[in-house]
């Protein structure tokens, strides 16, 4: 049975603010669309963590409750409970099956955790992209990250619009979600 996937996820630090968002489409193969609200980035942990999903729905969602619940068990300590995710998820082997990658941030720490267990911090504020559309996404916001001045929010919206205007698995149905903290 075909899962529900596609989608695009993008995630800016810039003036003391993270931001993640993403599309709210959800297809099915190559041609059908089968949801075009779907919500994939959320915030957890008592407000204090954004996420954001690409891959298969149902797969996201068991890896949001299990990233909740390392995130309880670690009182919140980010990177601790995505590698404790990441080691869950490539040895137990219901996880492992499980199709989907996600982006997490808090306010000093942003990563992508993979069904390898693979935990990937990015290079250049705080940029992460995944998603069939996370490629254009990415693009787009390094330019922008680059040559303007626009904010970390207003980056994402723009970077999203031009990925859902490309890519057909995503929309300009967007999801944002934001974090303030303190730079240093």
């Amino acid at each position: 049975m075909e899962q529900f996937r596609g989608t695009t996820i993008l995630s800016v630090r810039r003036g003391g603010k993270v931001v993640i968002g993403g599309d709210g489409q959800a297809s099915m193969g190559q041609s059908v669309i089968m949801k075009s609200n779907v919500r994939k980035v959320r915030r957890i942990y008592k407000d204090k963590v954004i996420t954001g999903f690409a891959g298969g729905t149902a797969d996201a969602f068991t890896l949001f409750e299990r990233f909740e619940a390392k995130l309880e068990a670690h009182q919140g300590h980010l990177l601790r409970s995505a590698v404790e995710l990441a080691k869950d998820w490539r040895t137990d082997r219901m996880l492992r099956r499980l199709e989907a990658l996600i982006c997490v941030a808090d306010n000093t720490t942003s990563l992508i955790i993979s069904g390898n267990g693979d935990v990937i911090e990015p290079e250049t504020d705080g940029l992460m992209a995944i998603g069939s559309g996370g490629m254009y996404a990415k693009a787009a916001a390094f330019a922008l990250l680059k040559n303007t001045e626009l904010s970390a929010r207003e980056i994402v919206e723009k970077s999203l619009n031009i990925a859902a205007d490309i890519c057909v698995f995503t929309n300009h149905n967007l999801v944002i979600e934001e974090l303030t903290y303190e730079e240093k």
